[in-house]
């Protein structure tokens, strides 16, 4: 009996017998329990294993963090079962694991990057908010500290998991996966329709149906909660793709991936949000700059050619009568207002050095100190609402994580010898340019699920270079000269 149990692991009859036994005994459990309590009971035996897999596997971790990042706004529509802090347990759960590791092994090369030192200062300042005397919540700082700090985690536990290139290349084709599954659920909503559950999500909130909902036609949003995080999603994933595409791999591979940015593209234009139609061409440029050959500067010649036609065509469709907006300046009036919130929040940061405290603006804001200004105060960047919550202090060490981020990128871009590496990073360096500057007009890189990409990404700029024999050679010569 013992041997069959822990040496054939029950793949014997007598396995097979109690296995059954046990299906049925649970089927008629169940069966028993009222409908909620048997689907609460189902999710739990699914969820235990996959937790206990991510504590044990920290890469597994990764890769379910990524798929939870994707469809996490997907099942919100459908339940108002707390998710997110579902997610964010998984998380502390990872780096409960990682901190065991860490005390076990003591060592800490795996994160060895200026990217490290400035990932783990903007951790610290943000836990430090607590004590901010200009804080008029610490509740609302609980909850935003979760997005700030706790998803920061994410880079060291990416970082320790990505100890091979193989791993590196999985989580790349799975966020590359997730991507065009989330650009083709968009078409499906255009051509097809939304599902009853995201029609009663909709009419549910007038402020979000009159957002989405503009020039007599539903922009689509996919997954997500609103179509502006899809169709940033999609410009940088797109862009991801296409320089992809003009890397060293397999016909059928750039083939495969020339479609997955048809479709992304496709859904930006229906999400209809600007600020991904501004990413496209810039990303362009960044990336005839970083590799400045002729064929890539007559191809990015014939691209603003054909963008030019389009601009300038006149046209009765809403879809490219948006994309077109974007560059005709149909949207300086919003840009005039912003501006102006911004003038006038000035002198409020210059006298706040560590500004107002987390969560003192936005849905947190409105949440937790409602009689504040600045809970109703239309922040509509990043970057403001860093000046506002954590000070000119606070903006200036988060700038200069982005900096240095994309330096390490671009200096790993132009050191490392393996062709396929070094289109990786070329596609690294310019997603982390193209979501520092989407980070000025929306809240591109703290949002769902470009948040956890973005860590998971810089973790991959920190370590992909180890798996270039070339670039170590190199760097060992350099030190020695």
């Amino acid at each position: 009996m013992l041997r069959q149990v822990l040496f054939q692991k029950l793949n014997n009859p007598l396995g097979y017998v109690i296995l059954l036994t046990g299906a049925v005994a649970m089927a008629y459990v169940l069966s028993m329990l009222p409908l909620k309590l048997a689907m609460l009971a189902v999710g739990a035996l699914i969820a235990i294993p996959i937790v206990a897999a991510c504590f044990v596997d920290l890469f597994f971790g990764i890769i379910v963090m990524l798929f939870a990042g994707f469809f996490l706004g997907l099942v919100a529509k459908y339940t108002a079962t707390p998710i997110g802090t579902a997610l964010d347990g998984l998380l502390v759960l990872m780096l409960v694991g990682l901190l065991a590791r860490l005390i076990r092994e003591r060592n800490f090369k795996f994160a060895r990057s200026p990217i490290s030192i400035f990932i783990f200062a903007w951790i610290y300042f943000n836990l430090l908010q607590v004590l901010n005397p200009w804080a008029e919540s610490k509740i609302a700082w609980v909850y935003t500290v979760r997005t700030v700090a706790l998803l920061l985690a994410m880079y060291f536990i990416a970082c320790y998991a990505f100890s091979s290139y193989k791993r590196i290349l999985t989580a790349i084709k799975v966020v590359l996966f997730l991507g065009f599954i989330s650009a083709l659920y968009s078409l499906k909503q255009e051509w097809i329709g939304f599902s009853n559950a995201e029609m009663t999500w909709l009419h549910a909130d007038e402020e979000r149906f009159m957002l989405i909902f503009q020039w007599d036609r539903m922009r689509v949003f996919s997954f997500f909660s609103d179509p502006t995080t899809f169709g940033i999603l999609m410009g940088y994933m797109s862009m991801f793709c296409l320089v992809l595409a003009a890397g060293p791999f397999k016909i059928w591979k750039r083939a495969a991936l020339v479609i997955a940015a048809v479709a992304m593209l496709m859904g930006m234009a229906y999400a209809g949000s600007r600020t991904p139609f501004v990413m496209l061409p810039v990303g362009v440029i960044f990336y005839l700059v970083l590799t400045f050959k002729r064929e890539t500067i007559f191809a990015g010649a014939l691209f603003f050619m054909v963008g030019g036609v389009m601009v300038l065509k006149s046209t009765n469709s809403a879809v490219i009568w948006r994309i077109q907006s974007a560059f005709r300046g149909e949207s300086s009036d919003t840009i005039d207002v912003r501006m102006k919130n911004q003038e006038k929040v000035q002198p409020f940061i210059h006298s706040h050095p560590v500004g107002a405290g987390l969560g003192s603006t936005g849905y947190w804001g409105k949440r937790f100190t409602p009689d504040s200004w600045l809970a109703s105060f239309a922040h509509d960047s990043l970057y403001v609402r860093l000046a506002v919550e954590t000070g000119w202090i606070g903006l200036l060490l988060y700038m200069s994580l982005l900096f240095v981020a994309m330096k390490t990128s671009i200096y790993y871009f132009f050191r490392v010898k393996d062709p396929t590496i070094k289109t990786l990073y070329l596609g690294f360096t310019i997603n982390v340019f193209l979501l520092a500057l989407a980070s000025y007009p929306q809240e591109a890189i703290t949002l769902l699920p470009t948040s956890i990409v973005f860590y998971v990404m810089l973790a991959m700029i920190v370590r992909l270079k180890d798996f270039d024999p070339n670039f170590k050679e190199a760097e060992r010569n350099m030190k020695v000269e």
